[in-house]
């Protein structure tokens, strides 16, 4: 039996976002009763527009987003593979808000798993900001970020692409977002604003986040998914 978990935050007007991105707008274009009057039949349709960041909501990063080369990939430039793949989720929310992520919290994360980690993996980082702080304002400044011991842990393990769920994998305190730089270093995207880690942690699985093929973006929402073959999955 295979199980689907969803791993997207909700996309809705006054939604909270990162701290200066553009704000979500949704609003109603066409209405039944507007349409229903150019068919016969009693025919009808509805239809809204979105305006939103390509941060918004949950949502993977382009590398061009975070390394100002012209030659940094859009999106819409980067390969497909590196949205889909075995996935591992460990559990890293015994770390308090606005404190650091180091390489050791790792290692006791992977540790305390009982999984194995593959290079080439995508990992997801649980670090129960969704959970506690959803909906609200402090859901943009009440959470840990990786610090550079931290990011160079994820290349040293071969790490594909990883994503928390939280704004960002950056402590918010920080100046000068040194997991961002190790991203650019080695072309390392990520996935910000995950959801519903907690139901995946210590689990392997397959992870699906594809982007939307927006040309020259920097990033795109995604309806990221957990694929799970059972509940008897092998950790190892």
């Amino acid at each position: 039996m295979t199980r689907l978990i969803d791993l997207s935050q909700e996309i809705y007007q006054g939604m909270y976002v990162y701290p200066g991105h553009l704000k979500t707008v949704i609003w109603e274009h066409h209405s039944h009763e507007e349409t229903r009057k150019n068919f016969e039949g009693g025919f009808s349709y509805q239809s809204r527009g979105l305006l939103m960041s390509d941060h918004g909501p949950t949502h993977v990063d382009a590398l061009s987003h975070l390394d100002p080369r012209p030659e940094a990939p859009s999106i819409d430039q980067m390969a497909l593979d590196l949205f889909y793949g075995p996935a591992l989720c460990l559990d890293v929310s015994f770390k308090e808000p606005q404190t650091y992520i180091g390489a050791r919290d790792l290692d006791l994360a992977l540790e305390g798993s009982g999984s194995e980690l593959r290079r080439g993996d995508i990992l997801l980082l649980y670090t129960g900001t969704y959970n506690r702080y959803h909906g609200t304002a402090a859901y943009l400044s009440q959470y840990p970020g990786l610090d550079e011991a931290g990011s160079n842990w994820l290349v040293e393990h071969g790490v594909k692409t990883f994503g928390v769920d939280a704004p960002s994998p950056d402590n918010p305190i920080s100046r000068t977002y040194p997991c961002h730089m190790m991203c650019r270093a080695h072309g390392i995207t990520h996935y910000e604003n995950l959801a519903n880690l907690e139901q995946l942690v210590g689990r392997r699985f397959i992870f699906v986040g594809f982007p939307l093929r927006i040309r020259q973006g920097t990033g795109s929402p995604v309806r990221a998914v957990a694929i799970l073959e059972d509940e008897r999955d092998e950790k190892r």
